[in-house]
């Protein structure tokens, strides 16, 4: 396959319908509000289990390097039918500190391909052809999710950030429920927590898809099983 051409003029950054913000600004504002907290806990046994997962916290990053340099991927080599051949680690040597390192140059790729990324590029994935403004959220999404797991296993106190997480429930949870803040919302949306009046979800999925070509492809691709007490998650999204 040979990589789209760049263009030769800068791409407008998208911004997000509502909130007037690029979301080049608010990947890169999750990206360090999670790397802050999760750069106070580096001192601790990272091999204990993240929240509700059988990966360890440890591992727990490696997936998160995966997806965000994996989404970038997907944006450049924008296949339709499958995912991308290059699949990204961490060392797994490398002290905490040098690990976040990692997740930081993963995060700062998406960024950058998201900003580089024109409007009508779509790429795969299982959750429906995306566009540029679709991984972004996603890229929120899953930094947001696994910090929150890691955080909570090492005993840190730490919510997601409202900017980020409203904007990212806006552009993959179009039905999201009201009245509740949107750090809370988008936890409950990916079965981390419960709402009033709302058990914990026990299956979800997110709608990648832009809002305009929604109509003419439905999501597909197996839904997640959330974090739980007990059992393995071994997907490669959420």
């Amino acid at each position: 396959m040979t990589t789209p051409p760049t263009t030769a003029h800068p791409t407008p950054e998208p911004v997000i319908p509502g909130h007037g913000a690029p979301w080049t600004e608010l990947l890169s504002a999750a990206a360090e509000d999670c790397l802050t907290a999760l750069l106070q806990a580096a001192d601790q046994d990272w091999s204990h289990p993240a929240h509700g997962l059988e990966w360890t916290c440890r591992e727990t990053l490696d997936h998160l390097a995966l997806g965000l340099t994996g989404y970038a991927g997907l944006l450049i080599a924008r296949p339709q039918d499958r995912y991308i051949t290059l699949f990204a680690s961490l060392d797994p040597g490398a002290p905490v500190p040098a690990c976040l390192e990692g997740i930081r140059i993963a995060a700062s790729l998406l960024t950058s391909t998201v900003r580089d990324t024109a409007t009508g590029v779509r790429a795969w994935h299982p959750w429906g052809h995306s566009d540029a403004a679709g991984f972004a959220a996603m890229g929120i999404t899953e930094l947001v999710v696994h910090t929150y797991d890691i955080t909570r296993a090492l005993g840190l106190s730490w919510a997601p950030p409202g900017g980020p997480s409203d904007a990212a429930l806006a552009r993959l949870f179009p039905h999201a429920p009201a009245g509740a803040g949107p750090s809370d919302t988008l936890l409950w949306c990916t079965g981390r927590i419960p709402l009033p009046g709302r058990p914990r979800r026990t299956e979800w999925q997110w709608d990648g898809i832009p809002e305009g070509d929604r109509h003419a492809t439905p999501a597909s691709g197996p839904r997640v099983r959330p974090p739980r007490d007990r059992g393995a998650r071994t997907d490669m999204v959420g």
